[in-house]
């Protein structure tokens, strides 16, 4: 059962008497449905597609997103829906390969009649999926791409987290104010939009702020074996070492620049953000940061309202980043279409783009010009075992 607070406030988002007008192509439901139970006489659904890396390499930014996701979506229900319709939200699975995210979101619009796209969580996918919802001018919008291009893609897509050139930049300073360091090397994923991305824009803001960038290599996400590059980069006597990463790739090479005997700092960015990354790493990933889009332990009344739901929807685990963000990505979406009047795509994408100071999960959004989230990061350290809360970076 939902706190009084939880239900007042998506009862604040659902509330409206109108029906919502129908739009987008197709109808009807299918696919893996969720929610939309019991939907009231008359009253009809409003049809959600999401697509996520439900299995595969980064499953577990998916699922953590799509839980996020499904219990915003139960909480819209339970408090009746929005504009006198109730969700479905059917959820896709793109296995973490390239080229699926773009067969099941054609599926989802074309074929089972979404009037919105939520996902993905890696820039590569959404920058797949993109330019079919542009096309079919249907909004979508990504919890947690970061990638600045994705959103580049046109006027249909948006996001509600961070992007790069801001993320790369917080980690810039980060090296130069709190780890002191003026020496640092930089190890890309060259298979990553995120990786090149997020590399680039962190060495610009490290070399205006007076550091020195002693090495940068490449590898290719999903090899094993990172030392040949690791040993020329300690040779190089690196102060930190960036790592824009995903958190399998950050684990395995965190373990193997310790068996090199490369004892500096290793810090990254969202990508490391994973409980897979204490699991593999363990204790050689002990100490290292990240940059990332919300902590449990520096959240609002409205985080930890969200946090005790999280906890009793999924059996006391504690949500991460990407939990908060799906939620946040569905919260946004209900509210655009309250203050719609419904799911007509042009009034739709108009109302997403007039979102101001929404009390989200991950602190106040307001989408700009550019259809990004303007907000806050903060810093999390490996300690103990945990993610630890360091520091709040704001725009």
């Amino acid at each position: 059962m939902k706190t009084l607070a939880t239900i007042q406030r998506v009862m604040a988002v659902a509330g409206g008497l109108l029906l919502a007008t129908g739009c987008g192509p197709g109808g009807g439901g299918g696919g893996n449905a969720t929610g939309g139970a019991n939907t009231p006489a008359g009253g009809g659904e409003i049809i959600v597609g999401e697509y996520a890396s439900l299995t595969g390499k980064e499953a577990t930014f998916g699922v953590s997103s799509h839980n996020g996701t499904q219990l915003a979506i139960d909480e819209l229900n339970a408090a009746g829906g929005v504009l006198g319709k109730r969700f479905k939200l059917l959820t896709e699975d793109d296995q973490s390969k390239a080229g699926e995210s773009a067969t099941v979101v054609n599926k989802l619009i074309a074929r089972e009649g979404a009037v919105a796209i939520l996902g993905e969580v890696a820039s590569s996918r959404s920058l797949e999926a993109a330019p079919i919802c542009q096309q079919a001018g249907i909004p979508m919008i990504s919890p947690s791409s970061t990638n600045p291009k994705v959103t580049e893609t046109g006027d249909c897509v948006f996001r509600v987290c961070f992007i790069d050139p801001f993320q790369g930049t917080v980690m810039a300073n980060f090296a130069l104010k709190t780890l002191k360091a003026k020496r640092v090397a930089i190890f890309t994923d060259v298979k990553s939009d995120y990786s090149k991305g997020l590399a680039k824009f962190f060495k610009e803001g490290f070399l205006k702020g007076g550091g020195e960038i002693v090495s940068e290599l490449d590898f290719n996400g999903g090899d094993k074996d990172f030392k040949g590059q690791l040993t020329t980069i300690k040779a190089a006597n690196p102060e930190a070492v960036f790592l824009p990463g995903y958190y399998t790739d950050a684990a395995l090479i965190c373990i193997q620049a310790k068996q090199l005997g490369l004892n500096v700092p290793l810090f990254g960015g969202d990508g490391w953000e994973s409980d897979q990354l204490l699991k593999i790493g363990q204790e050689a990933v002990e100490g290292n940061y990240f940059s990332t889009h919300y902590s449990p332990e520096a959240g609002s009344e409205n985080g930890k309202r969200f946090v005790a739901a999280y906890q009793k929807a999924y059996k006391g685990e504690l949500p991460d980043a990407m939990a908060a963000l799906g939620y946040d990505s569905a919260m946004i979406l209900a509210d655009a279409i309250r203050r719609a009047g419904g799911t007509d795509p042009a009034k739709l994408k108009g109302a997403l783009a007039a979102t101001k100071d929404f009390d989200a999960v991950t602190g106040k959004i307001t989408i700009n010009p550019q259809r990004d989230a303007t907000k806050s990061a903060v810093i999390l350290q490996v300690k103990e075992g945990k993610f630890k809360y360091v520091e709040t970076i704001n725009p």
